[in-house]
């Protein structure tokens, strides 16, 4: 093994492509062609540890496209590194020249051949789509890593992915037929395996022969040994397969241009059996035992990660598990449901578990396998709270020594002094774990390389490999020499030289690899300067460290509406890595390096990659490594423009509360909307307020709801209003009168309900009184600030906020529960109150007490209605657009129960309606928000049978659903109160 000196402190400044290149590339390739600071930030990292700037971006149409770009890397001699999804845990995704990102274009699903169950797929082609078209086919692929709804084939190619069903289908190299590829050479040609297949390079054939020793007794020993290039595939007694060999290698041996897989038939009768243990290495121990019963599956699961996913989105999250502090996942197949019962049986008798249990299929079993599939991102906290790291991420040991690694390991992690949380692929040896060695500053890489270093000897005692499934990449290629002898590793040197001899193809890693402690990224972040904007209190208050929570799972790429997801709509609407989350957290990554993107929250490319930003915060809850980009973009923009003059529409839509409450005060509502309803008049205040002319002004209420309800309170039609104010807490004591406080509750009518839409918080009264409570209106209107949140005017937030809390707050420290009208103003007591104003207690109290009206009347005694006779909805359909920020931080489970309570038939949407407050208001946003609400909104309100009710809690939802399809949303309590009136 060659040693390396530590990696010294500080960072030059990337290198940059000449014009030549830029020239060459452009009049060879018809795709994007970006050296712009911006796009080489949002490459300039994977899922890895590793930070290495490209000098352009390339993203080719089409195969001609990738052929173009290889050739003019061969002709100039610029390292090339092509990458799919990004997803890459071991840094083999990013490299200093050429990066190109086959995932927008090379996407096409050829032939599928249900006979040879084989398909023909381009390196773009995310797994899940191919498992979608070969599905009518009775047919999937077999391997599916956890990030198989984003990952692409060709990554996986590169990577020699496996996951959960590798113990049954094999890894990706045992489902590859043949290769279209070109290598360093320029020579284009098919790999495929049999007689004949090593001529396709030549000399490879003559190399193998001259090192057969080697290659039978140091590869191929077990399943999951894919560190190195695999040869042990060259040899003739398994039928000299080139097509496999290459899988795994990284990228630097061949470019991919196209690929034959097989196909396996689709497991319908599988069921799930999870079983407990004392301990991870107990469980361990009893996969041996497991795999003789022939399982699909095997999975490891520990007890800490699923207290992580409990805190993170709650107990409702988290099925129950038998007894135990580690499972295993285990599914069994058969030919129909009852033989696939009868063998999880006969699993579970040889099991030797605390417990266990069958979990049929199901959203039960979809929870469990979830949590598995984002184990990488809810991983990357320790139970300590601590960022936890890639790097020693997925090593493999035989499994009948897997219990005794995990005991060692346990113990090596304990010596230095770290912590992670273990799963994995426990039916093929293959742990992954994510640990908190401390990488943020220069003096922490000695501590990693030590700990790098020990951990590679201690897997190589077992005869296990350092990737199991992932790649060597940056992360392991130096450690090679502790794995293999010094011929194994000339070896590699060989073959390498056969395929690349220059040495331009995905270059440091394998061979020549890079050193392990190079090319790090987080020692070389600087903390940003504090400032008096959010607490960032679970990040230490830092900046810097709340942007580094994005290890670069790319969650935020793939599709997930059909889980209920919502993260992220910019993306999925436009398909541009700058607007996904994961494009977005690497460019602020890059403003705290400071030497690509130079000039902190003011830069040119920060403001670009966070201007399609809905501020959704459907990441704060997806997203497995609970990034909020919501707050990181209110963050910048309150850095950026703070002492400063703003963009207009910051004032025209971020005091939009104020402007509404200045028309109700005046009475001005029906002569705003007479004026306003003049067309040229509307199209000229929208472009002077920085707004789409394309959009329509949302109508004023001619009555504000508080006007109603002081004029209501003073004819003596309710009851006398009680409200507090700024009441002690003795007061606030006196003024419950013996009613029970449960009893009670305060309606908390928000700037827009109580300016734009006073029908719903009406229709909210009706419906509490209903259910049996006595319903509070504070004499005084509280603000929460949400549009100077999102417009970065934080300080203006907080001074609406510590308003609202003297409004708000003698309710919730007397056990009142506070009702919201609007979801993300909500919200915002729910979530960023905590975060704008940590040091008042008032804030905990009101986030505490602060409910939607399902959550109130779905909760238990005491604080739920007493015996409240539900209006029905029989035989009303509902289409439910959920609004994003009810779903990031309340969640709308409350309302589905409701919902069926009622007898209703629902449908609910996933995904964001487009407009998300003032985002698709602005001038430059209408596009995308159309797009975005094509996603879902537009669609499901087409195809809606006729008397369909579109539900929609959100005012903008309502607004976009009006103004792009003249379609009128309700309510839920404009739902409840009409079936209540219908009684």
């Amino acid at each position: 093994m060659t040693t390396t000196a530590p990696h010294e402190a500080g960072v030059a400044a990337p290198a940059v492509a000449t014009p030549e290149l830029l020239h060459e590339l452009r009049r060879a390739v018809r795709g994007d062609v970006d050296a712009a600071t911006r796009r080489r930030a949002e490459y300039s990292t994977d899922a890895s540890n590793y930070r290495v700037v490209p000098q352009v971006v390339v993203v080719p149409r089409d195969t001609d496209d990738l052929l173009a770009v290889a050739e003019v890397a061969r002709t100039t001699g610029t390292p090339l590194t092509v990458r799919g999804g990004g997803t890459s845990v071991a840094g083999n995704a990013i490299g200093p020249g050429i990066v190109v990102d086959t995932s927008r274009h090379l996407t096409a699903i050829g032939e599928i051949d249900p006979d040879a169950r084989t398909a023909v797929v381009q390196p773009g082609v995310v797994m899940s789509a191919l498992q979608a078209a070969a599905k009518p086919f009775g047919l999937r692929f077999g391997p599916d890593p956890s990030t198989q709804n984003r990952a692409t084939l060709g990554g996986m190619i590169g990577n020699n992915a496996c996951g959960p069903h590798a113990v049954a289908y094999g890894r990706t190299a045992d489902n590859v037929v043949a290769l279209d590829v070109v290598d360093g050479h320029g020579r284009r040609f098919t790999a495929g395996s049999g007689a004949g297949a090593l001529d396709a390079v030549p000399g490879l054939a003559s190399l193998v022969a001259a090192n057969l020793p080697t290659i039978r007794t140091e590869l191929g020993r077990f399943g999951r040994q894919v560190s190195g290039y695999s040869l042990e595939h060259l040899l003739p007694e398994r039928g000299g397969d080139l097509a496999k060999m290459l899988v795994g290698t990284e990228g630097s041996l061949v470019t991919v241009l196209q690929a034959t897989v097989n196909l396996v038939p689709i497991a319908d009768a599988a069921v799930l059996v999870v079983l407990g243990y004392a301990d991870m290495p107990s469980a361990a121990d009893a996969v041996p035992a497991l795999l003789a019963h022939g399982p699909l599956a095997v999975e490891g699961l520990d007890a800490r990660l699923v207290d992580v996913v409990r805190r993170h989105r709650g107990e409702a999250h988290v099925p129950a598990l038998p007894e135990g502090a580690g499972w295993l996942m285990v599914e069994m197949g058969g030919a129909t449901r009852e033989e696939a019962l009868a063998r999880a049986e006969a699993m579970v008798a040889d099991a030797q578990a605390v417990s266990a249990r069958v979990v049929p299929p199901g959203p039960e079993a979809s929870s469990l396998w979830q949590i598995r599939a984002d184990g990488a991102g809810l991983g990357g906290r320790t139970p300590s709270g601590a960022q936890a790291w890639p790097g020693w991420e997925d090593a493999a040991v035989p499994p009948e020594r897997l219990g005794a690694y995990l005991r060692d390991f346990d113990a090596l992690m304990a010596r230095h002094g770290v912590d992670g949380l273990p799963y994995g692929h426990f039916g093929d040896g293959c742990i992954h774990v994510r640990l908190d060695v401390p990488l943020s500053r220069a003096d922490d890489v000695p501590g990693f390389r030590a700990f790098m270093t020990e951990a590679a000897e201690l897997v190589t005692s077992y005869g296990g490999s350092l990737s199991g499934e992932h790649g060597d990449g940056r992360a392991r290629g130096e450690l090679l020499g502790l794995m293999y002898s010094p011929d194994a590793i000339r070896l590699f040197g060989e073959v390498k030289e056969l395929f690349d001899p220059t040495d331009v193809l995905n270059p440091g890693v394998v061979v020549r690899p890079r050193p392990i402690d190079a090319d790090l990224r987080r020692p070389h972040a600087r903390p940003l300067p504090r400032a008096t904007g959010f607490a960032f209190a679970h990040d230490g208050g830092d900046l810097t460290t709340a942007v580094h929570r994005c290890v670069g799972v790319g969650k935020c790429r793939a599709d997930s509406s059909a889980q209920g997801g919502f993260m992220c709509p910019s993306y999925l609407a436009t398909r541009d890595e700058k607007d996904s989350t994961r494009g977005r957290a690497r460019v602020l990554q890059e403003m705290a390096n400071g030497t690509l993107v130079t000039r902190g929250p003011a830069s040119r490319e920060v403001h670009e990659v966070l201007d399609l930003c809905l501020s959704c915060k459907a990441c704060s809850s997806d997203c497995p490594a609970g990034v909020d980009m919501a707050q990181y973009k209110a963050e910048v923009l309150y850095r950026t423009y703070k002492g400063r003059l703003r963009p207009v529409n910051h004032y025209a839509l971020g005091w939009l509360p104020r402007w509404s409450a200045l028309v109700g005060r005046l009475r001005l509502g029906r002569v705003a909307n007479a004026v306003l309803g003049v067309r040229p008049v509307a199209k000229a205040v929208l472009a002077l307020g920085g707004m789409d002319t394309r959009r329509e002004i949302p109508r004023f209420a001619e009555v504000p709801f508080r006007t109603w309800w002081e004029r209501r309170s003073a004819e003596g039609s309710t009851h006398a209003n009680q409200g507090l104010g700024e009441a002690s807490a003795s007061t606030a004591a006196h003024a419950t009168g013996g009613v029970d406080p449960a009893r009670r509750v305060v309606l908390w009518s928000d700037s827009f309900s109580d300016g734009f839409d006073p029908d719903v918080p009406r229709a909210m009264i009706t419906v509490l009184q209903d259910a049996g409570y006595e319903v509070i209106v504070p004499d005084r209107p509280a603000c929460c600030g949400l549009t100077w949140i999102s417009t970065g005017q934080l300080d203006g937030a907080r001074r609406r906020l510590t308003d609202l809390l003297g409004v708000l707050g003698p309710y919730a420290v007397n056990g009142i529960p506070i009702v919201g009208v609007e979801p993300s103003c909500t919200a915002v007591l729910r979530s960023d109150l905590l975060d704008l104003l940590p040091d008042d207690p008032r804030a905990v109290a009101v986030a505490h007490a602060t409910r939607t009206l399902a959550e109130l009347l779905t909760a238990p005694a005491p604080l739920g209605p007493d015996a409240w006779d539900v209006p029905r909805l029989d035989g009303v359909s509902v289409l439910a657009q959920p609004h994003c920020h009810q779903h990031s931080v309340m969640g709308y489970d409350a309302d589905r129960a409701l919902l069926r309570a009622t007898g209703a038939e629902v449908t609910s949407l996933a995904g964001c309606c487009g407009l998300a407050g003032n985002f698709g208001m602005e001038r430059g946003h209408y596009d995308v928000s159309v797009a975005v609400a094509e996603r879902a909104l537009l669609p499901a309100l087409r195809d809606a049978a006729p008397g369909t009710v579109l539900l929609a809690d959100g005012f903008s939802c309502r607004t976009q659903a009006d103004q792009l399809a003249d379609a009128q949303g309700v309510h839920l309590a404009q739902l409840l109160a009409d079936a209540i009136a219908r009684r």
